[in-house]
């Protein structure tokens, strides 16, 4: 299966690594307490580390060489003392570190789950679903050690490296800028160390969101890999990605081999001079034992921030990564949204016209030219024509999941660009040919689209579609989880329930998108009287390959190469299938290939159906529902 590479909607968050840094730690604004806590325990505990050596220093002179016992114990005490203030602040800091780095997460994973919502179809045709998921999960997480512990590290050490710095100078000037001289060289291998992992850290995390959309397509399309006995070639098509994430990791482990034990040597380094010229010093007494050992107490807090400083730098350079990967989706455009003066829509009758509309998808691929067509309230509109002449671009331009790139959609004389999205797509109900059902139960997939419906609301709306006896022969009835994707129930059963999930919304325009194109003869008819009950008073479009539901339309129209190049509508006399038969040379050769073939295998069996039930053929049911529907209407 081909994977798709990227998003193509440009991102207008300017990558950048300070950018990136103070746009992430902007959403620690709303915890600001919690995270003013963390840093001045952070500040508290950097005092208290800067402050021990003195007091070992005092207890070295003063108690051991001195011999003064009492300067021992209280030097004890002291220590005691802050190391036990020093375990409270640690607690203190991860505890509000945590709460405000963990809010950060909750306020970006649902950013980004509104800003998914919102975003067009022209979106998501090009967005992979596992590019997606990674950065809703992986680089979240990232984000939000980021703005926890990360950067309270990155600030802590760099505060404990300049206090350490002056305490040093403090204790003996000479001594320290011995020590400090190689600090300009830690601070340089650590800046170019992120300098170097940051771009690769953004194509581990690009390979493994490939690797992520590899799997999610190798489990959505289990059925067809084994059914084409393709598991040998998916197994290698994921090794390939596999190795690819695998020799970007390697490549980044190279990197944090080489440069934090480069790191740690500069450290060492600074050791081995300060025992050395701190030695000379103490044997000719111009250095205390004490202040020796209070020196190389400071050297040991200075080695163990250069130590994590690698780390740090790293984990940081993954993060400002991830957060580039969130801002391209914040900062995504959605070609469909409402205009600053959208006004709703209410009170709509379902008088829907279409003005010199033309379409192409993402600008380029024209699939619609010049389509003009009017449904009165009530009509039902019938689209046919070959795979790719336009039928589908048609619906999917009515509810605005696209724009159309010249022309006007007009619903009740309103242009739908000057109407709300919600109140739009509120009054139209759609009932696709791959029918969409949630992992949940019967119950809610049917009350989807209002979910304050009352139990007798959906019972009914169940029944309308011919739903209800299956329903209720299911193990729990109406609370039988359906499984992803509505994989324990047939095809038929899936459209009813989502027949069902229309006639409880109550559209005034409904779309069917090839309804019974995929179902058997006898869970046709059943489809067809659910639909008869659920198109009456309302406009609806339906697109469809059997002849029952084209005999029904008011108005049928032969679409080929995204342009309309035939249409009938019918009147009292014929049909608008009779009118094309005789009119259009397209119409007739779809009828006599495919139609007329289906009508001799499906009337008989539709004849013993409605004899076995007493009633009669559910195509003349509908064309008299529609006969009644007209006259209401006229009345």
């Amino acid at each position: 299966m081909k994977t798709k590479r990227s998003i193509s909607t440009p991102p207008l968050h300017q990558a950048g690594s300070l950018k990136t840094l103070l746009r992430c730690m902007g959403y620690l604004r709303p915890y600001w307490l919690h995270v003013v806590g963390a840093y001045a325990t952070m500040l508290v505990n950097n005092g208290i580390t800067m402050w021990m050596p003195l007091i070992i220093r005092d207890m070295v002179d003063d108690g051991i060489r001195g011999g003064n016992t009492s300067a021992i114990q209280w030097g004890a005490l002291y220590l005691f003392g802050l190391t036990l203030l020093r375990g409270v602040c640690t607690f203190f800091n991860g505890r509000w570190s945590e709460i405000a780095s963990q809010s950060v997460a909750y306020d970006l994973r649902n950013a980004l789950h509104v800003k998914l919502q919102s975003l067009s179809f022209s979106y998501h045709d090009q967005a992979e679903t596992g590019q997606l998921l990674a950065r809703a999960i992986n680089d979240v997480d990232r984000v939000r050690f980021l703005t926890g512990r990360a950067v309270l590290r990155l600030i802590e050490m760099s505060t404990l490296i300049v206090g350490v710095a002056a305490s040093m100078i403090n204790l003996n000037t000479r001594l320290a800028l011995i020590t400090l001289t190689i600090v300009p060289f830690l601070a340089y291998g650590a800046w170019d160390f992120g300098r170097r992992f940051r771009p690769l850290s953004r194509e581990i995390q690009q390979q493994m969101a490939d690797l992520t959309a590899r799997v999610e397509q190798n489990l959505r399309g289990a059925r067809v890999v084994k059914a084409f006995a393709q598991e040998q070639a998916e197994i290698e098509r994921f090794n390939r990605d596999n190795m690819r994430v695998l020799q970007a990791n390697l490549q980044g482990a190279r990197l944090r081999a080489i440069y934090p034990p480069l790191l740690e040597l500069f450290a060492g380094a600074g050791s081995i001079l300060i025992l050395i010229v701190g030695g000379q010093m103490v044997i000719r007494e111009t250095l205390t034992i004490g202040a020796l050992v209070a020196f190389t107490t400071y050297v040991g807090q200075l080695l163990g921030p250069v130590r994590r400083l690698g780390m740090i730098i790293a984990a940081v350079a993954q993060a400002i990564a991830s957060g580039e990967r969130i801002f391209e989706i914040l900062d995504a455009q959605s070609e469909v949204h409402d205009l600053p003066d959208a006004q709703p829509l209410h009170d709509v009758k379902g008088h829907v016209r279409f003005k010199d509309v033309s379409f192409a998808y993402f600008g380029r691929h024209k699939v619609l030219e010049h389509i003009d067509l009017e449904a009165q309230p009530g009509q039902v509109i019938a689209l046919l024509g070959a795979t790719g002449s336009g039928k589908s671009s048609i619906i999917n331009l009515i509810p605005r999941f696209y724009d159309p790139t010249e022309g006007q959609i007009l619903i009740d004389g309103q242009h739908i660009r000057h109407v709300t999205l919600n109140s739009l797509r509120e009054q139209i109900g759609i009932v696709l040919q791959d029918t969409v059902l949630f992992a949940t139960t019967v119950y809610e997939n049917i009350a989807f689209g209002r979910p304050d419906a009352t139990e007798e609301e959906v019972i009914a709306a169940a029944k309308a579609a011919s739903a209800h006896d299956f329903i209720m022969a299911l193990p729990q009835g109406y609370q039988t989880q359906v499984g992803e994707r509505g994989v324990t129930l047939s095809g038929g059963q899936k459209q009813r329930i989502a027949i069902a999930r229309a006639i409880l919304k109550n559209p005034r325009i409904l779309i069917l998108d090839d309804a019974t194109s995929s179902v058997d003869t006898e869970t046709e008819a059943q489809i067809q009287a659910a639909l008869a009950k659920l198109m009456q008073q309302r406009t609806s479009f339906v697109i469809a390959q059997r002849l029952s539901t084209i005999r029904q339309a008011d108005q049928v129209l032969v679409l080929d190469k995204g342009r309309i190049v035939a249409r009938a509508v019918r009147t009292p006399e014929r049909s608008a299938h009779e009118q094309l038969l005789e009119t259009s040379e397209l119409y007739a050769d779809i009828y006599y290939r495919q139609l007329r073939p289906q009508e001799e295998i499906t009337a008989p069996i539709l004849r013993n159906n409605n004899e076995r039930e007493g009633g009669r053929d559910d195509g003349h049911e509908m064309a008299d529902v529609g006969q009644t529907r007209r006259s209401e209407y006229a009345a």
